[in-house]
């Protein structure tokens, strides 16, 4: 193999496709990035067997020449050296020569750099995946349900169902899920489906969808999204994402989210989540995350936290209205600030059960985007 490459498509190439490489893999191969070069371009792969990116570079782009072929070829090149030296490499042109036993030569401007390359004959092959279970959903939309859901996803590997996203489809319409038993999120929209297509225990790990989102371009681009047995396949223009399904079964989680309210509050979310941020800093330094709401008559709230050693934060907003029974509700701070940093809108709907059920967060005039804490029950 023997080309050359303008550096910064390398560059961006390689930094897209270093997200699926893991530093605790057993497969010595899968710690390298592949490299396939034919007369359409060069292919780079890298995997950790739970999410594989493909990333490839054209010839041309924009009638600007990306690359030279002297020679096709391929070689799977140590990611650790191969992604650092990239993007140090002092010009814009990178000679990349592969010769017998897969030693790779690499130059730019006056530096040589000689790397011990693999075989990649011993390199993974992507999965097959048939393109018939395939919706399509703009890029923007997808990265804004990531995040709006994907925090509430479980830490616990106890439970590894529970450390995903539940994708849903019905009736035209996806919803993302996530639940990591204290508190839960999710997130729903319309989609375009070419088939009356329905989905029920799709779950994708939430750290992948962190990932994931990480590439996906910010324009309103449209995404493929394939559906396999056991693989989901993400489509952009130059880049494929793959991700492995989680096994088991997502518990339901409908359940939870009751049909009707005791007490409902409407507040301002940045006075909220200021509010609450103030008293974190108290029930933090407790290590308890403690804070408690207090309703009163005049439609005011008050916020609290104490800490035994270091005193009390108390504060009191003015709620745009609170109707039904006034409560006292305790609940961790951290889980309502993660909630209210993904409120897209001015104001909030807060609805109350009782002191000792689920709080159900929405924004005002939206709600397909729904969050649940559980209270915490306290003393006094």
């Amino acid at each position: 193999m023997k080309l050359t490459v303008l550096k910064e498509f390398l560059n961006e190439s390689i930094q897209h496709v270093s997200k699926a490489i893991s530093s605790k893999t057993t497969i010595p191969i899968l710690s390298g990035i592949k490299i396939d070069a034919d007369s359409t371009g060069i292919t780079l792969t890298a995997s950790d067997t739970d999410i594989s990116i493909q990333s490839f570079i054209p010839n041309e782009k924009n009638e600007l020449q990306v690359i030279d072929l002297k020679q096709s070829g391929s070689v799977v090149l140590p990611s650790k050296f191969f992604v650092e030296i990239i993007r140090k490499l002092p010009a814009q042109q990178v000679e990349i020569e592969v010769k017998d036993h897969f030693q790779t030569t690499i130059r730019s401007g006056s530096s040589e750099i000689q790397l011990v390359g693999l075989d990649p004959e011993e390199y993974p092959i992507m999965p097959g995946i048939e393109e018939n279970k395939r919706i399509q959903i703009p890029s923007d939309l997808l990265k804004t349900m990531i995040k709006q859901t994907s925090f509430a996803v479980s830490t616990n590997e106890a439970t590894p169902i529970l450390t995903g996203v539940l994708w849903t489809i019905s009736n035209g319409k996806l919803k993302f899920t996530a639940c990591d038993r204290h508190r839960l999120a999710s997130r729903e929209t319309t989609i375009d489906t070419d088939v009356d297509l329905s989905l029920n225990n799709v779950s994708i790990s939430g750290k992948t969808l962190n990932e994931l989102s990480k590439i996906l371009p910010d324009q309103n681009t449209l995404i493929d999204v394939v559906f396999a047995e056991n693989q989901v396949l993400f489509k952009m223009s130059s880049i494929l994402f793959y991700t492995r399904i989680l096994d088991g079964t997502y518990p339901d989680t409908s359940k939870l989210i009751p049909q009707a309210y005791q007490t409902e509050l409407v507040v301002n979310t940045d006075n909220l989540a200021d509010a609450i941020d103030r008293a974190y800093l108290l029930s933090r330094e407790e290590k308890t995350n403690i804070v408690k709401l207090i309703m009163h008559e005049d439609q005011t709230i008050e916020i609290s936290s104490s800490s035994s050693e270091l005193g009390k934060v108390t504060e009191d907003l003015t709620t745009a209205s609170l109707t039904g029974e006034l409560l006292r509700i305790s609940f961790n701070s951290k889980y309502m600030l993660d909630a209210l940093k993904v409120m897209d809108s001015e104001q909030i709907h807060i609805g109350f059960t009782g002191a000792m059920q689920p709080i159900i967060i929405r924004p005002d005039e939206n709600s397909s985007l729904l969050q649940l804490i559980l209270p915490y029950r306290t003393t006094g």
